[in-house]
């Protein structure tokens, strides 16, 4: 869906003038009411159908007479009294104040109205009265707004989705209270709007979590109008949302998630479209028109793949989140909570198995969110959502699920989340497929660098680091992690809703599950900029490597090595000031007259004896800094404003909030040509800890930090990694095309060697490793051929196909006939495992 937009509308303007909404090869959508065949032939499984929808959606599983449930209902209850009591209408509102077409406020107030008559102990339940002014206030809605001659200018999902979701979610709840000539005019509304081509085809506006909501608001047309043909339509065109898809919107086998052809979205649309199949599977469940088809299994298993990695510690992470990031302050925190309100309903659906897992994990993230509590957030928002997490919570035969340990590389979504006992970070790239960000509806307008290579990180205690204000008041050209032009943007520059796509197809990398070689081709957004980034994921640092980067844009170009949301003392020291023990700066907050404090220190270049450069922030982290430019620091008080949230109660962000920012950055001059940089990220060292590792510069050894390979290798790990950006060698490692390749020795004479082509393009790839293999013992059916001896030599097959997935091979180390000096030819043996 595109969202909610605020140009100005006309409505009764004629049915002629509706037929801009209506699709190609589609009538006027006046289908008669009953048409068809099987068409209201009986009521019984519609009422189970609305005593489903009223308990899914409204509320259940709870005790009304006791705490919180008792306050929120009487407190719906006031609302809905208020709200019935202040109704006006006349030709432009319902309410005063809000003028149509009001589409979001208006009938969501008449949702609620229906939700207090509908739900026990609010103090209108069955009130009669109140479901006559919701009849009143809908069929006012229907004749002034939203009938069948309306001329539907502006945004399509108003009409289409939010519109007549709500009005029909009213309409059932009140049931017999809206008298049959008005029931039947917002039916043939409904037709008109929302006529059975939209979904013929899946494409265009009808695709992904459009879809659900399309054929939601078609089931609930169904059950309106006892429809039986409407509510298996409803249910066979939630057929192509389940496969996976290789292109455009959809999941993906590696765990992508993209709504608006290139947008990773698991935070938006894909928590729409999980909860409305959540919804639709729980309401149709034992009716004639169960979901049954069996991709639907497609669906449970991305609760795990796509949807759980992107959450950490109960929010969802903004790489996911779409044009809505800056939307609210702790917006993540909201999405995060969506996602499990989503995951505990549909485990209602799921394998005992599967609901036993995700309860455990959920049970995990609601412990952990200290920023924004779930309990407490869902006894304001969703009543059923609370009675299931607090049965969870309050459950002791249910363990809490930890942080799971290890890196996820969703290549088809330029995205990489990598995690480790006490911290975790996120990736956003942006690459041929996905764009650099999206905008749309006057929100994320300077969004413009999140996709070029924004590492997100936290720490344990930092789960409102880019909760708390921050798209609003963080400078938008630095970004932690970036390498950006300084070049001046317009705010909404590029198109929107994602197509902002550079053209670099280098964008992905190789990973084993637990650490991970990744890599960006970057392209400027907006300007000449060109640059390869990569980052080494390990145990308790990211490795950060730049180079070529080169522009052209008479401006200077920066690498941020962070941007904290924080006013912590900063310490730096080594070989950027020649102090081994630093020099420290105090908290932020107590600069007089919030004025920004900045600092330059000499380049940070490995020593030879004295170590290397280093800066470290104190309560979050370290950064060793082993070459590059000079390293700059800015500690100042940023004010902003909240980004408009799309709603018709949107106020505008009016009032400004200031929040602390410390900066380290990398000045790379005005127009560099093939600059470049090192460091090391290390989450949640310690002073002592950072300096230890600047002092031990061989525990991270550059092997490469070239516009053709840039490498590293990590003795105590076992870890050689290599992202080959052309043919190549670095270290004992080549590559006869660009790809990835990680290797790790392990401790039982064994290693792995797992590649990857980030391209997508490769028909045949060869890898070799220069030491001494006595057989392959696990290969992927992609490996063509190898020899062993000397050195290993791999032959693979298409790796086109894998669509930027990794495949690895584990061969065992050593060979008899190699001696100390020994050159000799590889043999060709190995084995495949059985």
């Amino acid at each position: 869906m595109i969202g909610r937009s605020r140009r100005s509308f006309l409505w009764l303007g004629g049915a002629a003038a509706a037929g801009a909404l209506i699709p190609a090869g589609c009538s006027d959508g006046m289908v008669p009411r009953g048409a068809g065949p099987g068409a209201s032939t009986g009521d019984g499984p519609f009422a189970l159908l609305r005593r489903r929808w009223r308990d899914v959606t409204a509320g259940s599983g709870f005790d009304p007479a006791a705490e919180p449930y008792r306050s929120r209902l009487a407190e719906l209850g006031a609302v809905a009294a208020a709200y019935r009591d202040a109704m006006a209408p006349t030709g432009a509102s319902l309410w005063p104040g809000l003028d149509f077409p009001s589409f979001t406020a208006t009938p969501a107030r008449l949702r609620t109205m229906a939700r207090a008559y509908a739900l026990p102990g609010t103090g209108l339940t069955g009130d009669a009265a109140l479901a006559a002014a919701v009849a009143a206030g809908v069929d006012h809605y229907r004749r002034r707004v939203y009938a069948a001659g309306a001329d539907p200018v502006g945004n399509w999902w108003d009409w289409r989705i939010g519109v007549p979701r709500r009005l029909l979610d009213a309409a059932v709840l009140i049931g017999p209270h809206l008298g049959e000539a008005p029931r039947g005019a917002l039916l043939d509304a409904v037709d008109h709007f929302v006529p059975e081509c939209v979904l013929d085809d899946y494409s265009g506006t009808s695709t992904g979590a459009n879809r659900v909501d399309l054929c939601t608001v078609t089931l609930l047309r169904a059950v309106l109008g006892s429809d039986p043909r409407r509510a298996a339509l409803a249910v066979s065109a939630l057929s192509p949302v389940f496969p996976y898809v290789r292109e455009g919107d959809g999941f993906y086998r590696d765990g992508s998630f993209v709504q608006h052809t290139s947008v990773p979205y698991q935070g938006g649309y894909g928590v729409v479209l999980l909860s409305g199949l959540a919804t639709l599977f729980a309401v149709l469940r034992g009716s004639p028109w169960e979901v049954t088809d069996p991709d639907r299994r497609i669906v449970f298993d991305m609760v795990e793949r796509s949807f759980a990695p992107v959450v950490h510690d109960g929010f969802c992470m903004d790489l996911a989140g779409g044009r809505g990031i800056g939307r609210r302050p702790y917006e993540d925190h909201r999405r995060g909570h969506a996602i499990a309100a989503a995951v505990l309903l549909l485990g209602e659906s799921a394998s005992a198995a599967e609901r036993a897992r995700w309860r455990a994990m959920v049970k995990g993230w609601a412990l952990r969110d200290t920023g924004v509590p779930m309990l407490r957030a869902a006894e304001r928002s969703d009543l059923g959502f609370h009675a299931r997490l607090a049965g969870v919570l309050h459950d002791d035969g249910i363990p809490a699920a930890g942080e799971p340990d290890g890196h996820r590389l969703p290549a088809m979504s330029a995205r990489a989340v990598h995690r480790r006992p006490g911290w975790c970070a996120g990736l956003s790239m942006a690459s041929d497929r996905i764009g650099h960000y999206e905008h749309g509806n006057g929100e994320n307008l300077r969004g413009w660098h999140t996709g070029a290579g924004m590492l997100h990180w936290w720490a344990e205690g930092h789960g409102d680091q880019y909760s708390d204000f921050f798209w609003a008041t963080v400078d938008p050209y630095r970004l932690p992690g970036t390498t950006v032009s300084t070049l001046r943007l317009a705010d909404g520059a590029g198109g929107e809703w994602g197509d902002t796509r550079p053209p670099a197809r280098w964008v992905g990398g190789a990973t084993d599950g637990v650490y991970a070689a990744v890599g960006q081709h970057l392209n400027g957004f907006g300007s000449t900029l060109e640059a390869f980034k990569s980052w080494f994921f390990l145990d308790d640092a990211v490795v950060c490597l730049g180079a070529g980067i080169t522009a052209a844009d008479g401006v200077r170009v920066e690498t941020i090595v962070d941007n904290r949301r924080t006013g912590a003392p900063l310490t730096v020291g080594g070989a950027v000031d020649g102090d081994a023990d630093g020099v420290t700066h105090g908290d932020a907050e107590g600069d007089a007259d919030g004025a920004a404090h900045g600092d330059v220190y000499g380049a940070a270049q490995e020593t030879g004896g004295g170590g290397a450069a280093w800066a470290h922030l104190e309560g979050h982290g370290g950064y060793v800094l082993v070459g590059g430019a000079p390293l700059h620091t800015l500690r100042e008080e940023r004010t902003g404003r909240v980004g408009r949230t799309g709603g018709d109660d949107d106020d505008g962000g009016a009032d400004p909030v200031t929040r602390s920012y410390t900066t380290l950055w990398l000045d790379h001059g005005v127009d560099p040509v093939s600059a470049g940089y090192v460091y090391l990220l290390l989450p949640g060292a310690d002073l002592a800890g950072t300096r230890a590792r600047a002092a031990d510069p061989g525990r991270v050894r550059v092997l490469a930090n070239t516009a053709r390979q840039q490498a590293v290798r990590v003795p105590s790990l076992g870890i050689t990694a290599v992202n080959f950006w052309t043919a190549g060698a670095a270290g004992d490692l080549a590559a006869s095309a660009p790809c990835a390749v990680l290797v790790r020795e392990r401790g039982d004479g064994t290693a792995t060697l797992t590649v990857a082509d980030p391209r997508r393009d490769l028909d045949a790839l060869t890898v070799t490793w220069d030491r001494p293999v006595a057989e392959v013992l696990r290969a992927p059916p992609l490996l063509t051929g190898a020899g062993t001896g000397a050195r290993l030599v791999l032959a693979f097959g298409r790796l086109a196909d894998q669509e930027g997935g990794s495949r690895t091979v584990t061969v065992r180390l050593g060979w008899r006939g190699v001696w100390p000096g020994a050159r000799t030819a590889p043999r060709d043996r190995w084995t495949r495992a059985r």
